[in-house]
């Protein structure tokens, strides 16, 4: 006799923070919950609560940092499989693929705030404060 397959549900349909759990978009289901909750996630441009239903061919748009990802749902899994197998459940577009990389590289050549700052100011720095505040 077969088994059946675990990670396969007998239903064609999952609840939505079940799925971006098992899609390792999330590392626990709660923070799945409260990205949800939070409107980080959108179903079909729609903002859902976290026990709706995915299926497949569904929308979900997902906000993760400065990351945005747009996805089609081709798959459905009620438990958290290997890497490999949640790749499989989703199928990213590729406007949401070709943005991410443009703002990546955006990011490559950007230098964030404080970079040349090192550690606290010496004694000419302190004075230059000094003298600027004392000119207000």
């Amino acid at each position: 006799m077969n088994k059946p397959n675990p990670n396969t549900p007998a239903t064609d349909r999952t609840r939505l923070d079940k799925w971006l759990w098992a899609a390792r978009f999330y590392k626990h289901r709660s923070l799945a919950t409260e990205a949800v909750e939070g409107g980080k996630v959108q179903l079909n441009g729609i903002r859902v609560k976290p026990a709706k239903d995915v299926k497949i061919g569904d929308r979900v748009e997902i906000q993760l940092a400065e990351a945005r990802f747009v996805l089609t749902v081709t798959g459905i899994a009620e438990k958290r499989g290997s890497a490999s197998v949640a790749q499989g459940l989703y199928t990213e577009t590729e406007e949401s693929r070709s943005a991410r990389e443009a703002q990546r590289e955006e990011r490559r050549f950007v230098t964030t705030p404080g970079d040349d700052l090192h550690g606290r100011p010496t004694k000419r720095d302190r004075r230059l404060i000094g003298r600027v505040k004392g000119s207000f």
